[in-house]
């Protein structure tokens, strides 16, 4: 029974981590437009770094071992360049009209939050496998 509970919680500790993975993708397409911060930048894109929760923290060292969770390592901020927009008539526009926008680009925070969501599906199905076998298991025992 202890190889299901560990199934169990490496499929429940990666619904905690895709969860973060879809708030932090809906975090950044909401302030794809935020054009100053409480720094005075633009805000910057936020990216989701998973690791194993495996024994010493890597895939080789779960390999023969029961099931393994995933845990949220950090979330990092994205310092790649900000885009920018011919906008003169914009309060944060730069000398030459220019204003500076965040480096979130949509369609990619759209593909990380549907492949989050998959994932997320997925361990949630892989939950119900697991309890129709011990249901299943303890009628066999009837």
């Amino acid at each position: 029974m202890s190889t299901m509970n560990a199934a169990m919680n490496a499929s429940a500790s990666a619904l905690s981590a895709e969860r973060t993975r879809i708030e932090v993708a809906i975090s950044n397409m909401a302030n794809a437009e935020s054009t100053r911060s409480a720094n005075g930048e633009p805000y910057r894109r936020r990216d989701v770094v998973l690791e194993s929760d495996a024994p010493g923290g890597s895939f080789e060292g779960a390999l023969g071992q029961a099931a393994s969770g995933v845990r949220v390592a950090a979330i990092v901020t994205d310092q790649s360049d900000f885009r920018r927009r011919y906008e003169p008539s914009h309060p944060d526009a730069d000398e030459n009209g220019y204003v500076a926008l965040p480096n979130v680009d949509q369609p990619q925070e759209m593909v990380d939050m549907l492949s989050a969501a998959r994932a997320y599906q997925a361990n949630l199905t892989a939950i119900g496998l697991i309890r129709d076998l011990v249901a299943r298991a303890l009628e066999l025992g009837k």
